[in-house]
């Protein structure tokens, strides 16, 4: 009465419930990272070099707020 007709029916609700969770963790995942794969960060001394690496302030500037950020 029990016998094999009932094991298809356990993989196949490990499934139906495996692939969405994993679905969602991907998307969890991707909004988390970005698009760029790597965790998002901007601190005000990464804002302070990317300002200086394009040209915005000079070398004393971004020496003195430097010295300001570190305390």
């Amino acid at each position: 009465m029990w016998g094999f007709e009932h094991y298809g029916m356990g993989w196949g609700m490990i499934l139906g419930w495996l692939v969405p969770i994993l679905l969602v963790a991907l998307v969890m995942l991707y909004g988390i990272r970005g698009r760029t794969g790597k965790p998002e960060r901007s601190t005000p001394l990464d804002i302070l070099e990317a300002r200086y690496a394009r040209g915005e302030i000079d070398r004393e500037e971004f020496l003195k707020r430097r010295a300001d950020l570190a305390g």
